[in-house]
């Protein structure tokens, strides 16, 4: 059986070209997107600033929560969940001393970190590399990384030493500014740690220990380092970490975040693996349908259904087994190509890189195996049962049947496609990923039904593409008879638009909220005066002759326990200012109150359930759980954040505690800002990449499809060359054939497109769209019916030649 799989291949290579060919794509896809989660999965911090210390007490950097269960037969269910803080929690202030007394410690550094800003004295920012953020710290902490004097001394009052990145770039002196206030500081000394200039991912500024707390707003410190042999740290003390775990106890705004990467390369293998496993299927069906005449042969030379199964599995397996070798080594390039540009978008740390991990890579190969394989078992189950008289016949036609269980198949997908549709809140921050879900919910339902659905939209299709002339009519009546050909390069172009255009029109309707949002919000206001301030500096621009209204944001993060699971969401501290308002959120229900009050957006209590009036315990940046009352609910979130709290509380609790924006009224503030946030732009970038490496992965395998079809026609050419047809009438006619599957997969696939682009459209404000953005919509069109055209066209002129 192997030597005559292997027979099959050497005699076929130009009929299996094209299934070789998409195995590799599919495979170096898998690898590539499997290597990208992997890497962000493992990424760890790129150094640990507590490396010199034996050991770190660490205050607050999580949330955890435990709830019990009640279950069955008396059993109680515990389980735990943990959510990251954007702050640090800080530690008592007599706990230094404290250790200072244990037996073995030689050395404690009580360490008080916080981020702050620094300009040149011209107002030009100074970053770490990468754009790290600045952490500000005493002297004494040098000690736990440690950093070393290489010029000048330790500060004093007024004085900072800089680590060696950071002053390559400053002057001698710099202004700094912290949510306590805004100081011009000089430049004493410059340190750096061993080997290296700077620690990665942030940079370092060291203060005199003397001003930690006037600078940083610190009373105590975020984590305590321990230097010593043999000790025994006391317990109740908080938690203790050693070894590789003491980096946990860094600012967690001085870490890079990979919170959100990992569900950004969980879209894009979930969205890769969908369109491989779909178009590696569809092809390798397609391969085995074009050889029903060899099939048949071989049932006349007596061969069982049973071995001819067999032996289509086989071959796919060397086939794709080939195909791995030398697919799995391009998806490396891939997934470092992909990261690059991820990283230049600002979607992903500038320190993320990409690790080959073998068992990544195996399962990949493996992955591309089992899919060619099960294709061709899947697609052998009818087609071995050819009659061997059918060898004898000029066209053989596999045995109908199956009928019922594609039906089924696309019941089943269609029910999860209106479940998701219908019952997931598509308006929240699942929203998209559950509109990819019901996509290929739904791109399974018409791949099951195959030629079910193409058939009568054919039939509709070809009589209107196909009128005028007998190229034309011919043209039409060949594609209403082959419907399992048309069905076959008609679903990868249903693919192609459905998939990618559900992702574009539906990244760029939420853009295009948020910002007319923004613009709403923001539409009383004359003026902004410049962000990254302290609240007092603030209100003093608000007081500002001329003004008459100022609303001042602090963008934060907060923590809210939901059925024992803490939930993090993008919050705003807000102060309101004058007796004009600059700033309209849209309240809904109540009013926004002050001290002790918060408001949430209409999305938020929708889902919590809280009305007016009620007490919600929230956690705030630093784990502080502060009691709020619901004062107000609000309806414009987008861009904005789905809690308002206080402004002084936020600036308490936040480390960073800076103004986003300042909005003004009535005077003062310069011109307003763009209406869309940086963040925002990031993410459509990330979507539109991952559109570009869907469209160009689909687009390669439509035009490797109609190139399979049009090789597998060379004989039905050659008949209609010696019945009279000249080159140019075959030419014509596979142009109008190409035209009508165009046509067909463009109308499913705009059928698919305008089902979840519509539902998802009415989850975000109540209006239907259809054709969220018309400019995108028509662009796909024509990118995919342009590129259709030219995959029909094009293998038809070299499958037909003048002789």
């Amino acid at each position: 059986m192997i030597r005559l799989a292997l027979g099959t291949l050497r005699t076929h290579r130009a009929a299996y070209a094209g299934t070789f060919f998409a195995t590799v794509l599919a495979v170096a896809l898998l690898c590539g997107a499997g290597l990208l989660l992997a890497s962000v999965l493992t990424a760890g911090p790129p150094a640990d600033r507590f490396a010199a210390a034996d050991a770190v007490i660490s205050g607050a950097r999580d949330v955890t929560v435990t709830s019990s269960k009640p279950k069955k037969k008396d059993k109680i269910k515990t389980k735990t969940k943990t959510e990251r803080l954007t702050g640090a929690g800080t530690l008592p202030a007599g706990l230094a001393d404290r250790l200072r007394a244990v037996p073995g410690v030689s050395l404690v550094v009580a360490d008080a970190a916080a981020p702050v800003r620094i300009a040149t004295p011209d107002g030009r920012a100074v970053l770490g590399a990468d754009d790290a953020p600045v952490i500000a710290h005493g002297w004494a902490s040098a000690a736990v990384t440690p950093f070393t004097l290489r010029s000048g001394h330790a500060p004093g009052p007024g004085e900072v030493v800089l680590d060696a990145d950071l002053a390559g770039r400053a002057g001698e002196t710099v202004v700094l500014t912290s949510r306590t206030g805004v100081r011009t500081v000089r430049v004493v000394g410059v340190a750096a740690p061993a080997g290296r200039d700077a620690l990665p991912a942030q940079g370092a500024l060291f203060l005199a220990d003397s001003e930690v707390a006037a600078v940083t707003g610190l009373a105590d410190p975020t984590a305590v380092a321990v230097f010593g042999t043999g000790f025994a740290l006391p317990p109740g003390i908080g938690e203790v970490l050693t070894g590789d775990d003491k980096v946990r106890a860094d600012l967690p705004g001085a870490l890079p975040d990979y919170i959100a990467p990992i569900s950004i390369f969980g879209f894009v293998i979930g969205l890769t693996g969908f369109a491989a496993v779909f178009v590696l299927t569809g092809t390798v069906t397609l391969g085995v349908r074009q050889r029903l005449r060899e099939l048949a042969l071989l049932r006349t030379a007596g061969a069982t259904p049973g071995q001819l199964r067999r032996l289509l599995g086989l071959e796919s397996l060397l086939l794709a087994g080939l195909a791995a070798v030398v697919g799995a080594p391009l998806g490396v390039p891939f997934a470092a190509l992909v990261a690059g540009r991820f990283r230049t978008l600002g979607a992903v740390p500038a320190q993320f890189e990409v690790r080959v991990n073998v068992l990544v890579v195996l399962a990949a190969v493996l992955v591309g195996l089992l899919v060619a394989y099960a294709g061709a078992r899947l697609a052998g189950r009818r087609a071995v049962r050819i009659a061997p008289t059918q060898a004898l016949a000029e066209t053989a036609v596999a045995p109908s049947g199956g009928t019922a269980a594609r039906v089924l198949a696309a019941l089943i997908t269609t029910a999860g496609a209106v479940a998701v549709l219908t019952f997931v809140p598509l308006g929240g921050p699942l929203g998209m990923g559950m509109s990819f879900v019901a996509t290929a919910l739904l791109l399974c339902a018409v791949a099951a039904l195959g030629p079910l659905a193409v058939r009568p939209l054919t039939t509709i299709v070809s009589r209107v593409l196909g009128a005028g002339g007998a190229t034309g009519r011919l043209a039409a009546m060949v594609t209403r008879a082959e419907s399992r050909r048309v069905a076959a390069v008609a679903v990868p172009l249903v693919l192609m638009f459905a998939l990618n255009a559900v992702m574009l029109l539906n990244g760029a309707l939420l853009t295009d909220l948020a910002a007319s949002e923004q613009a709403a919000r923001t539409a009383a206001a004359t003026g902004r005066a410049p962000g990254g301030m302290p609240l007092a500096e603030a209100r003093r621009v608000a007081a500002a002759p001329g003004v008459t209204g100022a609303a001042i944001t602090l963008p934060t993060r907060a923590i809210v326990v939901r059925d024992g699971k803490p939930e993090d969401y993008a919050a705003q501290g807000l102060l309101t200012t004058g007796t004009e308002p600059a700033l309209d959120l849209d309240v809904r229900a109540g009013a926004l109150g002050g001290a002790g009050t918060f408001a949430a957006s209409a999305y938020l209590t929708g889902q919590y359930g809280w009305h007016v009036g009620d007490t919600v315990p929230v956690r705030l940046a630093d784990g502080a759980e502060v009691p709020l009352r619901l004062a107000a609910v609000y309806d414009r979130a987008r861009g904005f954040g789905d809690l308002v709290l206080p402004a002084d509380l936020v600036a308490a609790h936040d480390a960073e505690g800076l103004t986003g924006a300042i909005w003004l009224r009535g005077g003062g503030g310069g011109s307003l800002p763009d209406a869309v946030a940086p963040a925002d732009s990031n993410q459509q970038g990330a979507w539109e990449l991952m559109v570009v490496v869907s469209l160009g992965f689909t687009a390669i395998a439509v035009v490797n499809t109609f190139a399979m079809a049009a090789a597998g026609r060379r004989r039905e050419f050659a008949d209609l060359r010696l019945a009279g047809a000249t080159v140019g009438q075959l030419h014509r006619l596979a142009a109008r054939e190409a035209l009508i599957t165009v046509a067909v997969g463009l109308v499913l696939g705009a059928l698919v497109t305008g089902v979840v682009t519509g539902v998802f459209s009415v989850a975000q404000d109540g209006t239907l769209r259809l054709f969220a953005d018309p400019r995108t919509y028509l662009t796909m069109l024509g990118t995919v019916g342009g590129l259709g055209l030219l995959a029909g066209v094009l293998p038809a002129r070299f499958v037909v030649r003048s002789r």
